[in-house]
């Protein structure tokens, strides 16, 4: 056995090139096919973590994936708002141990405005239960004070103490901007790899005070001047939504059953794993998608190496005979094949693995910083390492197909080709 091993690496040798090049088609399909399933597993658990340790989002009656789209994800606009008195009256529940208002409508530069408070710092938690933490500056303390996501920051090149003007809606004219209260910048969020860091966050004040003179998303009158605003008692009317904490996971349920049956106005709260859960669902197509295409590439990295090795075979016709004339039996030329086979899709394994995680070591903060996705380094899953023993058992079944072949021709017809 050892013997035919060594026949092998020698056969391989010397058919270098073809070797090669049946082992970077190998090392492609592995790249690829581990790649897509890393980058699909990766991206559906940021997606879970988005929001973490919440236990309901509150908002107007619609559907609950409506909800979490512009609540969490800042997707499409709410159905409507819900009342400053609501909010208080959900605030004062007995079984609500926190509260996270959030108003939005607004936008900077491409970027959505979220109008809250400090106890979104406090008490919004992303991942395994990770709070936001701050790379410079603070909460607000002042009324025209903006703390800005880590993706704001960079693509815009805001530091602290620099002045942004908030726009009405999501377009951002000259029209329509609040040109006339700016906001300084007190905080800048670190990186999260949610949507967290493409937000714009003000206070709720704030949002009162610069909407002081529109009406129906038109400046109809006079606004404020900063001295104005300061002076002035500023109290929210609406709310877009409210993110909930409870003080006992148990109460999940009857709190839901209470907000959803509010008489003052109609409300929908929803879970937000479960509402996570549903949207992926609509999303499984996609999902599908890549499992398929990442088996076609594997697929087509296989026959690759076959038609190499196919190739290559219909040229070892007579070395196949000479080793049969020396003694060699039919089952040795089979074994010998498919070690070859065998050892190119190892070495193709091995060195796909290296490459894919030599190039996410080095793509690792561009990825994150570009498209808020964390692809960690960490072991291959058990499933990555089904598909890596499916490539090997694959390739082990490629080998058979030019074996058989060789087993079949005739003695004689190997030592009768022409050449």
């Amino acid at each position: 056995m050892i013997s035919l091993l060594g026949l092998a690496g020698q056969s391989l040798k010397n058919r270098r090139a073809t070797a090669l090049l049946s082992l970077l088609t190998v090392t492609i399909a592995v790249v690829l096919l581990l790649g897509v399933e890393k980058v699909r597993t990766q991206a559906k658990a940021s997606f879970a973590n988005t929001i973490s340790n919440t236990d309901l989002i509150v908002g107007a009656r619609s559907g609950p994936i409506n909800l979490l789209l512009y609540s969490v994800f800042r997707i499409g606009n709410a159905t409507n708002n819900i009342g400053w008195d609501s909010y208080q009256r959900l605030g004062d529940h007995p079984d609500v141990n926190w509260t996270i208002p959030i108003s939005l409508g607004d936008s900077h530069r491409g970027f959505r405005v979220v109008g809250t408070t400090n106890d979104y710092f406090a008490h919004y938690q992303y991942g395994q239960k990770q709070p936001l933490a701050f790379r410079q500056g603070g909460p607000f303390s002042g009324l025209f004070d903006t703390v800005i996501g880590a993706q704001v920051a960079k693509e815009l090149g805001y530091k602290m103490g620099d002045s942004l003007i908030i726009a009405h809606g999501l377009a951002d004219k000259g029209f329509n901007q609040h040109d006339n209260l700016p906001f300084t910048v007190t905080g800048i969020l670190a990186p999260t790899g949610t949507p967290v860091d493409r937000s714009v966050h003000v206070s709720l004040e704030a949002i009162e005070a610069i909407h002081v003179g529109w009406e129906s998303g038109a400046r109809l009158g006079q606004g404020l001047t900063q001295a104005q605003a300061q002076q002035r008692e500023l109290q929210p009317e609406q709310l877009t939504a409210v993110m909930v904490g409870l003080k006992s996971k148990i109460k999940t349920f009857a709190v839901q059953r209470w907000v959803n049956t509010y008489p003052r106005e109609p409300l929908t709260a929803i879970m937000p794993g479960i509402a996570l859960h549903e949207l992926w669902s609509m999303m499984r197509v996609g999902e599908q998608a890549l499992l398929v295409i990442s088996g076609f590439v594997a697929v087509a990295g296989l026959l690759g190496m076959l038609s190499s090795l196919l190739t290559s075979l219909n040229e070892r016709r007579r070395e196949m005979a000479i080793l049969r004339a020396m003694g060699a039996r039919p089952l040795h030329i089979i074994l010998l094949l498919v070690s070859e086979a065998v050892a190119i899709t190892l070495a193709g394994i091995v060195f796909g693995v290296l490459l894919l995680y030599g190039g996410l070591a080095l793509a690792q903060p561009y990825i994150l910083s570009e498209f808020g996705l964390f692809l960690p380094l960490d072991w291959p899953s058990s499933y990555e390492l089904s598909l890596m023993v499916g490539v090997l058992v694959a390739g082990f079944i490629v080998g058979l197909i030019p074996a058989w072949r060789a087993y079949r021709q005739a003695l004689a017809d190997g030592m009768t080709i022409k050449v």
